[in-house]
């Protein structure tokens, strides 16, 4: 296996986790566009469903290999505003403190792949 399949399968791994995340978000608009509300946002419905587009878009523009450098930026803003947004840890105490953490040091990690995406997108 070579350093291009390696990626290959990572790019693959790393758009699809999006793409089904996206999906998953499309089951559950009111509970998210609740959320955004929370937030003091406007037209949080609104919100969401053009942030769950662009997230299942950017996907699979990383799982096809196309624009890579772009997608994976876009995807590393995305992941930022959402876990400032949604994964507020430090708002929340005990259990759900711990598990709201948990899910905002994974996003960290996904920003690291996505930085890595984005190195060799633009090398390419």
């Amino acid at each position: 296996m070579t350093a291009d399949h390696i990626f290959l399968v990572g790019r693959i791994l790393l758009g699809g986790m999006f793409v089904v995340a996206g999906l998953r978000h499309l089951m559950i608009v009111p509970v998210l566009t609740a959320a955004v509300a929370a937030r003091g946002l406007p037209f949080p419905r609104a919100i969401v469903l053009i942030g769950t587009g662009f997230q299942i878009t950017a996907g699979l523009s990383l799982v096809y290999g196309l624009f890579v450098a772009w997608a994976a930026l876009g995807l590393i803003m995305f992941t930022i505003v959402a876990s400032v947004m949604l994964v507020n840890f430090w708002d929340k105490e005990g259990e759900e403190r711990i598990a709201l953490a948990n899910a905002f040091q994974t996003n960290i990690g996904l920003i690291g792949g996505l930085m890595i995406a984005a190195a060799h997108g633009l090398r390419a």
